[in-house]
């Protein structure tokens, strides 16, 4: 996203979202400029645009908003899926990201947080964001992965 920087880029130089409730989403946060115009199960939702590792595209995912002190998790659960949203790749690829929280817009880094302390209190405010990570977690055998979504600067 280097050549875009924190400029948000035109709407048509996005990967097309091929799931309906997903670009239903994005065209409402597209059409008001603003994630709280959507919601999951009643919560928030922020959203992730990222360079395809593939594709060199961009792509925009909606993820539920885990926050604490400016800093961000996108949590790759899948619905408790065995497999990783395919965007997992393309953070692990290139981890320069944009973050799109209400109206404002910020560069960020990801940063795939390894098992331990730091990655359990990140699961623990990821569940309190949204209780059903809990459930997915349960469902399957892969442990969910977790990215911070941090500050560059």
């Amino acid at each position: 996203m280097t050549d875009s920087a924190p400029h948000r880029p035109a709407t048509d130089t996005f990967l097309p979202e091929r799931t309906g409730w997903v670009a239903r989403q994005l065209a409402r946060i597209d059409e008001t400029g603003d994630t709280a115009s959507v919601a999951v199960q009643g919560r928030e939702v922020v959203v992730v645009t990222m360079r395809g590792a593939r594709s060199g595209q961009l792509r925009r995912v909606p993820v539920m908003r885990v926050e604490h002190e400016g800093t961000y998790a996108a949590v790759a659960s899948k619905g408790g899926a065995e497999r990783d949203p395919v965007w997992v790749h393309n953070l692990r690829a290139d981890g320069e990201v944009l973050v799109q929280d209400g109206t404002d817009q910020v560069v960020r880094r990801a940063r795939l947080l390894q098992d331990g302390p730091e990655r359990d209190a990140w699961w623990r405010r990821a569940v309190d964001a949204f209780p059903p990570y809990a459930d997915y977690q349960e469902r399957c055998e892969r442990l969910i992965p977790v990215f911070l979504l941090e500050p560059t600067g």
